[in-house]
């Protein structure tokens, strides 16, 4: 018998074939154009937020522009214990909790409650005048905002102090109470995002089965019976996860805000992390207590956000990881 009769009598090699790969193969190749467009802002992000976290070694060094980052003498918790140590740390701890719980308590659940009302308009007319009107002050700058404040709440000639003039009320200062600026914060933050915070809610609810409100009619179940049985039910994952966020920035206060609506009045009652460590590091040029400070800050917030992630998780089984 010749070489290739016996050649092709013998059994071939099963050569593995790996369908995933191939399809997990195609599936990049189809994705490309993707990458390509996520490039950029994955540079941006790697050059703007990752890279100057090297940074965060001031605040365990005595830094001396003179001699650089890494040629300053190394000291420590020193910036850290000296915070704590000082007046300052009571006042400014103390006053950034409580304007950002006043705005979680305040502005949380109202954004819910404005979704639920404009689900709940038939005409549809009316429904977008509302919900236009309602999202317009977001798209107000912080500068303009804040001088809109300054001029209602001015106890001269502000538009709150003129009208009560017509009842012969005098208009108090209320800018220079620290006891009202978290009222004023919040409230004004409230009127200027609650529309806009909303939207993430109405979408939620627009993806709710319109079988379930058939059911509940047929069952004779009322608006509000509804709105209690099948529209907080199916929002709550939404708004844990939306919960658990806020609660991760529980210290970070918006800057901006604060600085243009802070005078020496209301000092004892505006005074937050944010403003102060601004103060320390950009006007006194203590460079490492201020990022000592933003570092405390960070790491708070930090915690508090898997602190709250863990309880959502064994309260109501919703988690962002």
């Amino acid at each position: 018998m010749s070489k290739s009769v016996v050649s092709e009598s013998l059994p071939k090699a099963i050569v593995p074939v790996d369908p995933k790969g191939s399809k997990k193969l195609k599936q990049f190749k189809k994705s490309i154009p993707l990458f390509i467009l996520l490039f950029p802002s994955l540079i941006l992000l790697i050059c703007f937020a990752y890279i100057p976290m090297y940074g965060i070694v001031l605040a365990f060094k005595d830094y001396s522009p003179a001699l650089g980052i890494w040629g300053s003498p190394w000291v420590g918790f020193k910036h850290f214990i000296q915070y704590f140590n000082s007046y300052q740390f009571g006042i400014t701890l103390k006053n950034t909790l409580n304007i950002s719980l006043y705005s979680i308590l305040v502005g949380f659940p109202l954004p819910i409650a404005l979704a639920i009302l404009c689900n709940q308009m038939r005409l549809m007319l009316f429904r977008k005048f509302f919900q236009v009107t309602i999202y317009l002050p977001h798209f107000i700058s912080t500068m303009v905002m804040c001088g809109m404040i300054l001029i209602f709440l001015s106890p001269s000639n502000g538009l709150v102090a003129n009208f009560l003039k017509l009842f012969d009320i005098h208009m108090p200062n209320i800018l220079s109470n620290p006891s009202m600026f978290s009222s004023v914060y919040v409230w004004s933050d409230v009127w200027q995002h609650v529309g806009w915070d909303s939207i993430i809610y109405l979408a939620a609810l627009s993806t709710i089965d319109p079988t379930y409100y058939e059911a509940a009619t047929m069952d004779g179940a009322s608006r509000l019976q509804k709105i209690i049985h099948i529209e907080l039910p199916l929002l709550l994952p939404t708004t844990m996860i939306l919960l658990i966020l806020r609660a991760g920035g529980i210290l970070s206060v918006g800057f901006e805000k604060v600085l243009l609506l802070q005078n020496p009045l209301n000092l004892a009652g505006s005074e937050i992390i944010s403003t102060y460590v601004y103060k320390v590091g950009l006007q006194s040029f203590q460079y490492s207590l201020s990022t000592a400070i933003g570092l405390f800050n960070t790491v708070v917030n930090l915690a508090v956000l898997l602190l709250v992630n863990w309880i959502s998780k064994k309260l109501t089984n919703i988690s962002l990881f």
